[in-house]
């Protein structure tokens, strides 16, 4: 490793970066490098914004990804390099306004049968029925499962952000996982990987989602985060309050939990006109 980046994976570490964040800007760094084939200490600002051009209009890569490139090179050249203003500067760029398109009961219903495997019926079960992240329910452990009638809680260890929680218990879920356990008698992880002492992969469970969203038909999906958003759409249509919702997915702002909630078709589709609720002369 590079002395340069191994001050670049220092400061990642001093931050708490996750691993996934780890990964994602050192590929950013090395894609910068690869497209200029110098040292990335070497380049201009000039350069720097030509390439981000580049991966915009040529590579056309998603807004995203486009924005993990900017806070990779900002966090890079400003807090590791220490270049000023002078020698580093990029446009901020605004956050995305696209609203994900939101499963149906239905659809997520036929998403979590399809799967013939008892495995991948539990872990897209508690991704739905606890509206976790995909990193959160490849690291869950048995003991996080909290089953007790006065309690039914899943204990969430070092979410995004390094934060625990605490969120719902689905008994659908609870049940499929009494017959998980009884079948596969997980080790340390509840959902582990080719080797029991280890978790299971994320890229892992995406495919299981993609598989079983194949075999159910339901063409719209947009990755396991999908039934994440249909997990705090549903309760919010089920007049859950927001704030309860917030704390469930582990959000520290309300806008950010409102940003998750999607009316419906169907649910507009049941919303009665307050002028047809008023008394008949």
């Amino acid at each position: 490793m590079s002395p340069l980046r191994s001050r670049f994976c220092e400061y990642m570490i001093l931050r708490g970066f996750s691993p996934r964040t780890h990964e994602s800007y050192l590929h950013a760094m090395i894609e910068l490098a690869r497209y200029y084939r110098r040292s990335p200490d070497q380049l201009s600002n000039e350069e720097i914004q030509a390439f981000l051009v580049h991966v915009i209009t040529v590579r056309r890569l998603s807004w995203s990804t486009v924005n993990v490139y900017f806070s990779a090179y900002r966090c890079f050249y400003e807090k590791v390099l220490h270049w000023d203003r002078a020698d580093f500067h990029i446009p901020p760029r605004g956050r995305s306004h696209h609203r994900p398109f939101v499963l149906s009961r239905q659809a997520v219903k036929q998403i979590l049968q399809a799967p013939r495997n008892l495995k991948h019926r539990a872990l897209l079960a508690m991704v739905y029925g606890s509206g976790l992240r995909v990193s959160e329910v490849c690291c869950l452990r048995p003991h996080h499962i909290e089953s007790s009638p006065d309690r039914m809680m899943v204990r969430v260890e070092q979410g995004k952000g390094h934060k625990d929680r605490y969120t719902i218990l689905s008994q659908a879920a609870l049940d499929i996982l009494r017959n998980y356990w009884r079948a596969y008698r997980p080790g340390p992880w509840l959902f582990f990987g080719r080797d029991k002492l280890q978790p299971l992969d994320s890229g892992t469970a995406l495919h299981i989602y993609y598989q079983a969203c194949n075999r159910a038909g339901v063409s719209e999906a947009h990755g396991i985060h999908s039934l994440r958003h249909a997990f705090a759409t549903h309760l919010m249509e089920n007049g859950v309050p927001l704030f309860s919702i917030k704390r469930w997915l582990g959000h520290s702002a309300l806008a950010t939990t409102a940003g998750y909630c999607h009316v419906t078709s169907e649910h507009l589709h049941s919303v009665v006109s307050p002028l047809d609720c008023l008394p008949k002369s």
